[in-house]
């Protein structure tokens, strides 16, 4: 946006309340850049009866500035749907769009910057998963949520990293393919007997940690307990203290005595639960998403002025999309 908008008082005013939250990961000098578009954000939408929702992976500005519902990608679906606006604004990537249009197919699906994609959800296609199943006939599809609206048309039924384990055994069959997440693949076949045929697709944040950074960081922090996604490698998950979904995650940290933890997952993730467990000291390093942060406060503002950058799907694909959805839901998150 090529218009930068300044601070005036009034502004500084009323976001004041929003930076006393988060003043712990934003520097001052920083905050008086980004209060004009919190500002005009939250007048904008109220105006235009917009709700905002927010990944766990976004940074604390929109998290905590101007989200109106934050959690991971099937749960903001879900809350979507019941929300009593007409437009949603996903501050998200590409696949959480299309999972809340799916949800929400009579709602506006607003996502402001299209080139916001992931390298696990494009890893894979609905062409991939027809071959899949011509190759594995009878074989169920059980697929991540982390995927294309097309690939969930494809699928017998989806899961989530925290209901994997749950909706393969649900099935009472031997073997399923699990797509696309290969280390997540691996996790569940760690706590199940069913047989597993899997895929290549990896996330390329959580992919990049090793045991080795873990190794070198249990030295200089000796009681760190570790708090891994598993979608990350087995090596670190083998190394980690405990490992679950972006939710489950929290609530280890909010039920922990530990002092130091590393969070094995997304910079603004850590930054988001910091600011909510102040006491608590986050060892990083971490890995940033390169495509969750090409949502920026300029490129909301900017799809809410133009109202563009809707979400559009084929209504066939949304019927069989969402059938997969709503049985693993069905089943239990």
């Amino acid at each position: 946006m090529s218009n930068i908008l300044e601070l005036t008082s009034e502004i500084e005013n009323k976001t004041s309340e929003i930076y006393k939250k988060i003043e712990g990961a934003i520097p001052k000098i920083e905050w008086l850049t980004l209060a004009p578009y919190i500002y005009e954000i939250n007048k904008l939408k109220k105006e235009k009866g917009v709700t905002i929702l927010a990944h766990n992976y976004q940074a604390p500005e929109i998290y905590y500035g101007v989200a109106d519902i934050v959690g991971d990608s099937l749960g903001l679906a879900i809350d979507g749907d019941k929300v009593k606006t007409d437009k949603i604004l996903m501050c998200g990537v590409h696949f959480m769009a299309e999972t809340a249009k799916i949800m929400s197919p009579e709602k506006t699906i607003i996502l402001p910057d299209f080139s916001a994609g992931c390298s696990l959800a494009e890893s894979i296609t609905a062409e991939d998963v027809k071959k899949l199943k011509k190759d594995n006939p009878g074989i169920p599809v059980v697929t991540y949520v982390n995927t294309s609206a097309d690939v969930k048309a494809e699928t017998d039924i989806c899961c989530t990293s925290a209901n994997a384990v749950k909706i393969i055994e649900s099935l009472n069959v031997d073997k399923v393919i699990f797509l696309p997440d290969e280390y997540l693949a691996k996790y569940v076949a760690s706590k199940t007997n069913v047989k597993i045929i899997s895929w290549k697709g990896k996330c390329e944040v959580h992919e990049q940690f090793t045991d080795r950074e873990i190794i070198e960081l249990r030295k200089k922090y000796p009681n760190l307990k570790v708090v891994s996604h598993p979608e990350c490698p087995p090596d670190v998950i083998k190394a980690s203290d405990y490992t679950g979904s972006t939710g489950s995650m929290i609530n280890y940290v909010k039920n922990t005595d530990a002092k130091d933890i590393f969070l094995v997952t997304e910079c603004s993730m850590s930054d988001n639960i910091q600011i909510e467990n102040p006491n608590i000291n986050f060892v990083k390093p971490c890995n940033l998403c390169p495509h969750m942060k090409k949502i920026t406060l300029q490129g909301i503002l900017k799809s809410l002025k133009e109202e563009n950058n809707f979400v559009e799907i084929d209504t066939k694909i949304i019927q069989k999309a969402r059938g997969a959805i709503e049985r693993m839901i069905a089943v239990g998150r």
